[in-house]
């Protein structure tokens, strides 16, 4: 945002409670950027996780599970299941909350689900090139640095990255 939504005046970066934040000159008004948030789901079948390649950047040509962002209004868990059907024609139960990510300076915020596939048919939707089912040795290449530490921490292999140690959980998989 460049003008103040109010008066139209151009805004300036100014120190707010310690963080530099668009304001305007004119009026006094305050832009607080909100995070993006993003839903993914950690699912499989015989240990085997479900992936589809990427047909967009970021991480064109390169794996992941379902995700994509929340519409606004839309709650999180019908995105999550969304967002699998959309990309890989899978019909998925949320089993549970894996976790929640976020990086300082990333403006995402990804909330993690695993889940079962009860339906539909595996293909490839709009935003992939192809889906696939993948054993934890035959990973093809991944499209995000995160990717690796969930697909272990959803197999059961080691703890949900960025989790402080004081709140981490053991969890089984299916």
């Amino acid at each position: 945002m460049n003008y103040c939504p109010r008066c139209a005046t151009p805004l300036e970066e100014r120190d707010h409670s310690g963080r530099l934040r668009p304001t305007c000159g004119g009026c006094g008004f305050v832009y607080y950027r909100d995070p993006k948030v993003a839903v993914a789901v950690l699912t499989g079948v015989d240990g085997r996780i479900l992936l589809a390649c990427r047909n967009h950047d970021p991480g064109m040509g390169l794996w992941t599970f379902p995700s994509g962002y929340v519409d606004a209004g839309e709650p999180v868990e019908a995105a999550a299941r969304r967002e699998a059907l959309e990309e890989t024609g899978a019909e998925i139960e949320l089993d549970r909350l894996m976790g929640v990510r976020s990086e300082a300076g990333n403006p995402v915020v990804l909330i993690v689900y695993t889940g079962f596939i009860r339906g539909g048919t595996l293909a490839p939707g709009t935003e992939a090139t192809a889906v696939g089912l993948f054993g934890l040795h035959e990973l093809p290449p991944l499209a995000f640095p995160h990717d690796e530490a969930l697909i272990r921490a959803w197999a059961g292999l080691q703890e949900f990255p960025g989790v402080a140690a004081a709140d981490r959980h053991h969890h089984s998989t299916r």
